[in-house]
């Protein structure tokens, strides 16, 4: 009989965890929550890119659970911002908000902040993509990374009420739509995380089977 291999979503964010359990599918694996381990200090995210970010936080979290843990760091770049807010994308509009402010509540504040430094930007210079980098660590090394991304653009107003984040405001030209605009699995189909979670979920796959 297959073992059921435990792994630990390094984020409290549940709609990334709902992600990545949909887009696993069928896999031998449970994926657990940070919650369940309790008041874990979260490490300070000083890296310059997601992959690095990535990589600190599965090593940081599978010492700190004793556990396999995968780290997803990912967010928005628009070209005319310079490539922001990037690796600040959870934490753009922290200044904008209470240290207690819950997820929703963030995330208004950073669309807010985002329409606000792209005023007046016209359509062909709102230009973005979604990145996302995964790691997976075993508390000595990362086993496995992979890498997705969406190109798109920035909407002069919030669409949809699906997802989370930035997607009300991340216009695919190609669908017609923002991804908030999607339902989750035809987002999954196409999404940055969801293509990170699909070459993930085939080199995990190979792995475990080789481990069997």
């Amino acid at each position: 009989m297959t073992r059921i291999r435990s792994i630990v979503l390094a984020s409290r964010n549940r709609g990334k965890l709902r992600e990545i359990i949909h887009t696993l599918g069928e896999l031998p694996v449970e994926m657990v929550g940070l919650e369940s381990f309790g008041d874990i200090a979260a490490p300070d995210e000083t890296a310059a890119t997601f992959a690095e970010n990535a990589r600190d936080k599965a090593t940081y979290y599978a010492r700190a659970t004793g556990e396999w843990c995968l780290a997803d760091d990912s967010g928005l770049e628009v070209d005319a911002l310079n490539g922001e807010p990037g690796v600040r994308s959870a934490r753009y509009a922290a200044n904008d908000c209470k240290p207690d402010a819950d997820r929703k509540t963030i995330d208004h504040a950073n669309n807010a902040r985002l329409l606000a430094d792209l005023a007046g930007v016209p359509d062909e210079k709102r230009t973005a993509r979604f990145v996302c980098h995964l790691a997976l660590a075993d508390g000595k090394q990362v086993i496995i990374e992979t890498s997705g991304a969406i190109e798109g653009r920035i909407a002069h107003a919030p669409r949809g009420e699906n997802g989370f984040g930035y997607d009300p405001l991340f216009f695919v030209p190609t669908l017609g739509c923002t991804t908030a605009q999607l339902a989750p699995e035809k987002k999954n189909a196409v999404s940055h995380r969801g293509q990170a979670v699909r070459q993930f979920a085939a080199l995990l796959r190979s792995m475990l089977a080789e481990n069997d």
